[in-house]
Order: structure tokens, then C-alpha cells, then sequence
């Protein structure tokens, strides 16, 4: 085996998965970096292995544009499983409880969910992967221990009612970073008068890739075995599509050169303040960087010499 295939390629881009059931976000990742014979990999927001949807994986320097997509909105199919609840939530875990009435009218359904748009708390669920003393909640919750947890605000920007027939709720949710959707249809269900869990989960969308093309693994496979790397490179999108509506700047060759070198550059006074994409000549995607009020450049995250 060469050196280049053993340490990888170095190639860069982003590229939206269709992740699979069953499988974690890392399990999948590895996957996929593998197909690629990537050098560096890495996805923009875990789904539960329960969950199907957009994956974003970023590959080489893109992977710098990562911790800006962890920030994005998303979307999710919900089905829900109301009067059966679960330890972790969802449809994997095991039943605490069952209660068979009282069964919610349609009317009390649809009224429950306009009271979830807008700001809201939540209190994480104890399956998860957030700390306490350096332990991962998740495995403190396979123990047998809870510990409390502080409620935090998220903001519910939209939820609609696809359908609902006893003992299932189906609706689709646009929501912030760090929503947890089984907490959601607990909090839902319990504000019903009784528990319930997620059966089905499906990401439909990350900001701002609300029409994103993804593509599943066996897509991947296949476009591989027909078109080799060559094929799978031309599925990748740019850096810079991750962040359609941020302000952008275009750097002369000798400013270019600066900032790609780490160095602050003085700008011109019609430059917007704060961060903004920043093009080398013919417009090469340069880096992000962060205009000051006095208007000088820094770069933030360098893509490109």
C-alpha cells in the first residue's frame, strides 16, 4: 500500500448523508470516510441510532466550517408512540410505563402543539451524552442513577400535525441547536395527560441545506463501484455553501496572502463588521474571517492558501 493511500487523501468539501437506522453517527462516519479514503472526516450533529436523515460529514478543511453548522436550525419527521413510555425515550428502550387513557382528542392534540412554538425549557434527558463530573449522563442512566439537571431554553420555531390516530401522533418540528425531539414528545405527551415516547425519527433538514440532496449509503457504494473517487468528489458541495447568507469580502492577491498566513489585514471602510466570508482572487474561498469596528480583517478559520 502507498503512503498517500495509508495516511489518506486530502480532500475537502461537504457532503449530506442520508444516515441509516441502527447505525451511530460515528459508526456511519467511519463508513464514509472509508469510501472516500479520506485523510479527515467529521459530522456536524449526532442523530440516536434510532434515527434516519441528514447527516452533514465534512471532509479536510471543512471540517473547520463544523462548530458554525452545530449552531443551524433543523427539521424532523416525528412519530410518536403516545400511553407507552420508555427509560431512554424513545422506541429502543425499555417500557417504564403504559397508560391507556385518557386518549386526547384531535382538538386537544392540535392546541397541545401550538403551545411548544416559541421559547421553551427543557430539561436533558438523562440518556445522553452530556457530563456530570466528567461521566457521560448516559452511562450514569444504565446504572440506575439520575442526578438532576438544569432546564435550558430552546426555541421551537414551527410544528405541524401530519396525522394522528391513537396511540400515534405524527408531526413535523423545526427547532434549535440543543432540542432534544424524545424530550419533546414526553413533554408533549404528559401536557396530554399521559406519557409517551418516539418511535420513528427522520431529519429532514439542516440549516441551510433545508433542500439538501442526500445520499444513503448503498448510493454511495454504488456511485463508487460505477464511477470510482472521481464520482464520489463530484457529490461533495463547497465550504462556503454552508453559509449562503453570511456577508462576503474579496481580497486583492497581497491581502489574500496575509490573512491566509494569519495575519490581520486593514480594510476598506464599506466592509461589513463582524464575521464574513472571505474569497481570494476569482473569488477562491479564502477563509472565514471577522471585521473589527476600527476594520481590520482576522481570519477566524483559514480554508485555502
Amino acid at each position: 500500500m502507498s503512503e498517500r493511500r495509508a495516511r489518506g487523501r486530502d480532500i475537502a468539501g461537504l457532503l449530506l448523508l442520508d444516515k441509516p437506522q441502527g447505525l451511530t453517527s460515528n459508526g456511519v462516519l467511519q463508513q464514509v470516510k472509508r469510501l472516500y479514503e479520506a485523510s479527515k472526516a467529521g459530522h456536524t450533529g449526532s442523530l440516536d441510532p434510532l434515527a434516519t436523515g441528514m447527516l452533514p460529514i465534512c471532509f479536510g478543511s471543512a471540517t473547520r466550517i463544523g462548530g458554525y453548522l452545530l449552531d443551524a436550525h433543523k427539521t424532523y419527521h416525528v412519530v410518536a408512540r403516545l400511553g407507552v413510555a420508555t427509560d431512554t425515550g424513545d422506541a429502543e428502550g425499555s417500557v417504564v410505563r403504559e397508560e391507556t387513557s385518557p386518549i386526547p382528542s384531535l382538538a386537544e392534540v392540535t392546541e397541545t402543539l401550538s403551545r411548544f412554538v416559541g421559547e421553551i425549557e427543557q430539561v436533558p434527558p438523562m440518556y445522553s451524552a452530556l457530563k456530570r463530573g466528567g461521566v457521560p449522563l448516559y452511562r450514569l442512566a444504565r446504572r440506575g442513577i439520575e442526578v438532576p439537571r438544569a432546564p435550558r431554553p430552546i426555541v421551537i420555531d414551527s410544528m405541524a400535525l401530519v396525522s394522528y390516530a391513537w396511540p400515534d401522533l405524527t408531526f413535523v418540528v423545526r427547532c434549535s441547536k440543543g432540542t432534544y425531539v424524545r424530550v419533546l414528545v414526553t413533554d408533549i405527551a404528559g401536557s396530554l395527560g399521559t406519557c409517551g415516547h418516539v418511535r420513528e425519527l427522520r431529519r429532514l433538514s439542516v440549516e441551510p441545506f433545508e433542500q439538501g440532496r442526500m445520499y444513503t449509503l448503498e448510493e454511495l457504494t454504488s456511485i463508487a463501484a460505477a464511477g470510482g473517487l472521481r464520482a464520489l468528489d463530484a457529490l461533495l458541495l463547497p465550504a462556503d455553501s454552508a453559509l449562503p447568507d453570511w456577508p462576503e469580502i474579496v481580497l486583492d492577491a497581497g491581502s489574500a496572502a496575509r490573512l491566509a498566513q494569519g495575519q490581520a489585514v486593514m480594510g476598506d471602510p464599506a466592509w461589513p463588521r463582524g464575521l464574513v466570508r472571505v474569497y481570494a482572487p476569482a473569488r477562491a474561498f479564502l477563509a472565514i474571517g471577522e471585521v473589527s469596528a476600527e476594520g481590520w480583517l482576522a481570519p477566524k478559520r483559514v480554508f485555502s492558501a
